[in-house]
């Protein structure tokens, strides 16, 4: 091939083995979003049998979803140093061995290391390699792609919801622990699907490149080792990490607004999943029926999710992605300050209902909207640099959450703060969003009228340039002149 062309990597095949794929990430993405939800259903439970309050409880889903988002960066490092496939099939490992661990736990602390660290981290390391091998495989077809990928958040949560209830109640919290354990091995088979595709994630030197290094070596060869002083060596270090996580996001206009967003959302997004099954159980709703509602949540999701993909895939919606995510966030709110109204299990159905829908809208567009504003190439960075922000909020909001239920001994107060963060966040990006595109449509327009200018200078200059050579060269009508002048010198040399 072409020099120019000897390196550049093949675009994204929008199909194929890429379904596989997708079917893959639909595993990978399902455990690690539906999980820690499902595991609600053991906590009265738990906290029964080590005499717990609400607000210890909810520190184990509060740790385990920090930790899956918290990790971002590392899985972002490993998957650029080594790929999706070991990196998701080592987290399907550590996931198994946390859950496992977790049934021979003494106390709740030695819960929020396994189920907590040792588990979430492992979901860490199957949540961010699923959903960036789907950019690298779908460009055109991408948002029904990752609307598909992230059906299988509601799919895992509608089949571990009423499955974990029929375990609890046949082996207790331990035996149950001990199976899932056992089913989350799976999401190594899934990793196993995730073929590699494109040039290696080593980053290719350039020639200029290649002969800094080989001076560096004769320096540090020839010259004293004392020579490298500790500030060069912080600058190598600096390099080195840059070369994984891209720092200069953080001068993203768009990136800053989309991180400030999501931080604030997520204080209030994952708090309602884990108290509606508890919250249905002070109603004097019995186990099964509150188990119920985490699946009529699932079941909606799991349709809104592709769904949402389709309609953000279609020609009018995908320019204008970043509004409809805001909505998505605003109408989630909206559902969490009504549901206070809902006093009977008809009501929590309703509610659970438009819940999973909002749900569902804002998963399947979390990681599209980012990608469409820092595009593909800079994505892997920009998933780890937001999960690691996000984890501080998303550790925070159950715990608060169950603070607030501890204190004032009612669930409102919880679904109230939640749904009044999320309108905030919902608004916040939508108002920042519309002044981002207006700035950017600005510069855009001050870039094509200095490169006018520029143009219509340098076309000055040309002319200016042909106008003084042509008035230097003589022309034919010059010529007579030419020969008259010479004439009269030839008689004056003569006389």
């Amino acid at each position: 091939p072409a020099p120019a062309e000897a390196g550049r990597a093949p675009g994204p095949p929008d199909g194929g083995w890429g379904w596989v794929v997708v079917f893959g990430a639909f595993v990978s993405i399902g455990f690690a979003y539906a999980f820690p939800k499902g595991l609600a259903i053991f906590f009265k439970e738990i906290q029964d049998f080590f005499g717990t309050s609400y607000s210890e409880i909810a520190w184990i889903s509060s740790i385990m979803l920090a930790t899956t988002y918290g990790a971002g960066p590392i899985s972002s490092i490993l998957v650029n140093r080594y790929g999706s496939r070991p990196v998701v099939m080592f987290g399907g490992l550590l996931c198994g061995v946390g859950m496992i661990s977790a049934a021979f736990c003494t106390s709740i602390l030695q819960l929020y290391i396994c189920v907590g660290f040792i588990t979430g981290f492992g979901l860490a390391l199957n949540l961010q390699p699923s959903v960036i091998i789907i950019g690298k495989y779908f460009l055109k077809r991408r948002p029904i792609a990752n609307g598909l990928a992230m059906a299988g958040s509601p799919v895992m949560l509608c089949t571990l919801a009423p499955l974990n209830q029929f375990l609890f109640e046949n082996f207790g919290w331990r035996g149950s622990f001990l199976i899932l354990g056992a089913i989350l091995l799976n999401c190594c088979v899934a990793g196993a699907l995730f073929r590699p595709i494109g040039a290696g994630t080593a980053r290719v030197k350039t020639v200029s490149e290649e002969g800094k290094d080989a001076l560096k070596g004769k320096i540090t060869t020839d010259g004293p080792m004392e020579n490298k002083t500790e500030e060069e060596g912080e600058k190598d270090c600096f390099e080195k990490i840059n070369q994984y996580l891209d720092f200069s996001l953080f001068k993203h206009r768009g990136f800053l607004i989309y991180l400030i967003g999501n931080v604030l959302m997520f204080l209030g997004f994952f708090a309602p999943i884990v108290f509606l099954a508890p919250y249905a159980k002070h109603r004097g709703i019995d186990e099964y029926s509150a188990a119920f509602l985490l699946s009529i949540l699932a079941v909606v999701d799991m349709f809104a999710r592709p769904t949402t993909g389709i309609v953000a895939n279609s020609r009018w919606v995908r320019p204008r992605i970043q509004y409809f995510f805001s909505f998505a966030i605003a109408f989630n709110g909206a559902c969490h300050l009504l549901c206070p109204l809902a006093s009977s299990y008809t009501g929590l159905i309703v509610y659970s209902s438009f819940f999973g829908l909002a749900f569902g809208m804002v998963c399947a567009m979390l990681f599209e909207t980012l990608m469409d504003l820092v595009g593909a190439a800079r994505f892997t960075s920009a998933v780890g640099l937001v999960t690691i922000a996000e984890c501080c909020t998303i550790l925070l909001g159950p715990p608060i959450g169950g603070i607030l239920i501890d204190t004032f001994g009612d669930y409102r107060y919880m679904f109230i703060k939640c749904g009044a963060v999320m309108v905030l966040a919902g608004t916040f990006l939508f108002i920042m969003n519309y002044y981002n595109y207006r700035m950017l449509a600005k510069e855009e327009k001050e870039r094509k009228t200095k490169e006018e200018d520029l143009k219509s200078i340098r076309t000055e200059n040309e002319g200016k340039k042909n106008w003084n050579k042509d008035s230097t060269e003589d022309g034919p009508e010059l010529e007579p002149l030419r020969e008259k002048e010479e004439g009269v010198k030839k008689e004056i040399n003569g006389a």
